[in-house]
């Protein structure tokens, strides 16, 4: 009995204690629920440091990308067609100089904007996508291009999509405020070396800031050049180093690049 009444007297010493242990830690834990956290000063400090900097990045950043597009100038529709007329007669003429050969009825994609005017509230956007086209189209009549074969233009947001029916459109992101794009496509023959120029010009520039979304190259010959025979190989040895027949390197290529000019407007 005296045994059982031990076993009894230390069971309850600690279930009391456990009991309090729990007690306290609710009540901590109740306290701390209704506590409203609050960062130490040193880290409110680092903190509001870190934002301020972040701000400062983020303003930099900004003026950075606004300087790779020209502003869209407030511009009347007939303003718009007259430039477009003045681009077009400065290209077709530097096209001639050039020896470069354009598309039937070139016009850099606004032919339905030549007899008739766009709506006033495209106007501004129109004369921006203007400027970005005629300095595409000039960057290929720099580098010698034997001909632009094929040049489209989708539609931007602002115009009426009737007007430029047959156009591939492709859709601005909805609520998309910091930046717009312009598509266009351009087709052009001319050898390695002034494909690999116009490539590397539209990759560097600023402005317009430009990104070559897809890029297709065709080689004029389908085929490799065929296996020399024996003899004609020793015939080849004989030769003069001035006298050597290129087997590659002469071709001609067609190139498709789909471009994305794109339009800041933070």
């Amino acid at each position: 009995m005296l045994l059982a009444l031990g076993f009894l007297f230390s069971a309850k010493s600690d279930w009391d204690e456990a009991s309090s242990r729990f007690r306290n830690a609710a009540t901590e834990l109740d306290r701390l629920e209704r506590l409203a956290p609050y960062p130490s000063a040193d880290n409110l400090r680092k903190m509001k440091a870190h934002a301020e900097d972040y701000s400062m990045a983020l303003a930099k950043l900004k003026d950075e990308l606004k300087m790779l597009a020209a502003p869209a100038a407030p511009l009347a529709p007939n303003e718009f067609q007259s430039r477009l007329r003045i681009a077009l007669n400065e290209v077709t003429d530097k096209a001639r100089a050039n020896k470069v050969k354009l598309p039937d009825k070139f016009c850099f994609g606004f032919n339905d904007y030549l007899s008739a005017l766009p709506i006033e509230s495209a106007a501004p956007s129109l004369g921006q996508e203007l400027a970005q086209i005629d300095w595409l189209v000039n960057s290929l009549l720099d580098a010698h291009v034997d001909a632009l074969t094929a040049f489209r233009r989708a539609p931007l947001p602002e115009e009426n999509n009737s007007s430029a029916a047959g156009a591939r459109a492709r859709p601005e992101a909805a609520g998309n405020k910091l930046f717009k794009r312009n598509v266009v496509e351009a087709t052009f023959y001319s050898t390695p070396g002034a494909a690999r120029k116009v490539i590397n010009q539209i990759a560097a520039a600023n402005q317009p800031f430009c990104i070559i979304r897809l890029l297709h190259v065709r080689n004029e010959n389908d085929k490799g050049p065929p296996r020399e025979t024996a003899g004609e190989t020793s015939a080849a040895k004989a030769m003069p180093v001035s006298a050597l027949n290129f087997i590659v390197g002469n071709e001609k290529i067609e190139t498709t690049a789909t471009i994305e000019i794109v339009r800041f407007t933070l």
